[in-house]
């Protein structure tokens, strides 16, 4: 330490640094001899730590961090929120984004009825555009590569007869962007998945009734011009009644394999039971003791459901009918609800029982989740439902129609559900499918559905979800910070990612948001001309952030870091050089 600079006292010093911003935080180094013991110094940073972001003092440090010193540099230094480049090649609204798994390319969505993909280099640029109009699309929705990055499913909005809309899925090769099949996607926003390297899954609904319809989950391979007696190239998954008006939307795919081994625990109890008996940032636990700690009950009911397969449902539907004749049915029933009613008989008397054991306990499990939107009050979106797959289940080889079953299982149960009591209008997985971020619009406390074609009103504010897919359990609190307005009727997908330590998404008040996974605390708030639709994080680099808007416009955005380090890399004109060595001579 320079003998000149005097040592200040403690109590100075963390008042000074506490009234700072951040950039003049972390320039003090550059003028202050005492910077180095100034960072070594735990307390100091971590009570500006807790001050100026905000958290809770029982949150403890984030279990990868090796000082409070590095955790404020990294809060401040790593967030995707400098604008580095806006993409304005699309003439309408943007929808939706997705990386390639290498990070090396991406894809586009847009009102346009073109679907982009970019390659992700120094600048970005575009690669190619595929334009779905002459296979008549309204517009193109969502995107997602498979996992070797051979191929892009792409779904959109198809014009079928009499300008009815339906949806449909496009597989499009990445060798040479050329189209290899397409598949029908009933309802739109079912959007499709892929399930492995080559199946993808669709949905078809059936209506049963007013209010009463069965959605259909297909698993389709990719290559479906393969023509062949003995290749199957469809076959039926799951088959689910649907109750007052309700459908299966928004489907996706949660990989169980690495539930124990996430990147990022969030319940603190569990990260401390980690930490304590392995000091390598592998946070993964299989202790029974830690699942049996008490947690705080969740704000969203998650309910697994009973066995309802073997009760003999028959008797009482047919009672029912014996007291609505002789007229011993009181208050008489509506239409909608004699409907309703019967359609639940039906069900549970024509269900295939739901699988035991849902929760995965062999770490090396091939099991996957169908993880999907669905309800059972009215039409919005207010439950996620889960369906496990086997690993026989994930090829199309076998029976067409699925696997065998008696002639009175003709529904698929749920496995689990979660009610959020709200409309859900986005979900998203963290990087190693242990934690699912949900975006939902609440309804009012102690609400009462009695028709459901008339859904509650909405909060305009955005509660973000997080549950826990290996408990089955909410953990944390609500995020909350974004806001949307659009009523029931009217209100669309907001989507959002999720990176090793960061969770971002759209909303409807012109920015996007970036938020810590592991303190709950907002970040950064990045500013559009409209309403942001879509973000995407590269999954090779989380200091990358990509949001799309309706303003047609695709913002890059990169960490302060980054920057600094792209700027350094890129080399001086040689140009400017030389005319400031003549100037000099002259």
């Amino acid at each position: 330490m320079d003998a000149g600079c005097p040592r200040l006292p403690d109590t100075v010093l963390f008042e000074i640094f506490l009234y700072l911003d951040h950039a003049d935080v972390l320039s003090v180094g550059l003028v202050c001899q005492q910077w180095r013991a100034v960072a070594r110094d735990e307390f100091l940073w971590k009570e500006l730590f807790y001050r100026y972001y905000r958290v809770s003092r029982d949150v403890p440090r984030h279990p990868g961090a090796v000082s409070w010193y590095d955790e404020f540099q990294r809060l401040y230094d790593t967030i995707p929120c400098v604008e580095v480049q806006a993409l304005k090649e699309h003439n309408d609204q943007v929808l939706h984004l997705s990386f390639s798994h290498s990070g090396c390319l991406f894809a586009s969505c847009s009102k346009d009825c073109t679907v982009k993909i970019w390659s992700n280099e120094l600048d970005i640029s575009l690669q190619h555009s595929s334009n779905m109009r002459p296979y008549n699309w309204s517009y193109t929705q969502f995107s997602q590569f498979n996992s070797d990055d051979s191929l892009l499913l792409v779904s959109g909005v198809f014009v079928g007869p009499h300008n009815s809309s339906s949806g449909e899925i496009a597989v499009i090769s990445m060798e040479n962007f050329t189209l290899l099949s397409r598949v029908r996607n009933k309802p739109y926003d079912v959007f499709g998945c892929w399930l492995n390297e080559t199946n993808l899954i669709s949905g078809n609904l059936h209506r049963i009734g007013r209010i009463t319809s069965c959605s259909v989950l297909w698993l389709n391979n990719a290559f479906q011009g393969i023509e062949s007696e003995n290749v199957n190239v469809v076959k039926r998954l799951f088959k689910i009644q649907n109750l007052n008006a309700s459908t299966i939307r928004t489907v996706m795919v949660a990989d169980c394999s690495r539930y124990d081994s996430p990147d990022l625990l969030l319940d603190y109890e569990e990260q401390l039971a980690a930490s304590s008996t392995c000091p390598v940032f592998d946070l993964g636990s299989d202790s029974e003791e830690e699942e049996a700690k008490p947690k705080p009950p969740p704000e969203a009911a998650v309910q697994e459901l009973p066995d309802a397969g073997g009760v003999p449902e028959e008797h009482g539907l047919q009672q029912l009918f014996d007291d609505i004749m002789e007229g011993r049915v009181r208050p008489a029933m509506t239409e909608t609800e004699l409907e309703t009613k019967v359609a639940e008989l039906f069900v549970r008397s024509r269900t295939k029982p739901p699988e035991p054991n849902l929760l995965p306990t062999d770490s090396n499990s091939k099991t996957k989740y169908l993880i999907f939107t669905t309800g059972c009050l009215t039409y919005s979106p207010h439950q996620i439902g889960i369906k496990r797959i086997l690993p026989h289940q994930m090829t199309t080889a076998g029976p067409v129609l699925g696997e065998e079953r008696r002639s009175d299982e003709f529904f698929d149960s749920l496995d689990h559900v979660i009610d959020i009591h709200g409309h859900i209008i986005g979900m998203g997985l963290s990087p190693d499918h242990r934690y699912l971020y949900v975006n939902s619009r609440a309804w009012p406390q102690d609400c009462v559905i009695s028709d459901p074609m008339q859904p509650p009103p909405i909060a305009e504010e955005i509660d973000l979800h997080v549950f826990d897919l290996k408990t089955m359990k909410e953990v944390k609190r609500a995020l909350r910070a974004h806001r949307a307005y659009t009523p029931n009727e009217e209100c669309f997908f907001i989507f959002l990612d999720v990176s090793r330590d960061f969770v971002a998404s759209g909303a409807e008040d012109r920015h996007g948001y970036i938020w810590d996974r592991h303190y709950n605390i907002c970040l950064a708030k990045l500013q559009h001309d409209n309403v942001v639709n879509s973000v995407a994080f590269s999954p090779v680099e989380q200091e990358l952030l990509l949001t799309a808007s309706d303003d047609t416009t695709i913002k890059v955005w990169r960490s302060p870091r980054a920057v600094r380090v792209r700027q350094a890399r890129r080399p001086r004109p040689r140009k400017l050089l030389f005319s400031w060595l003549m100037n000099q001579k002259s």
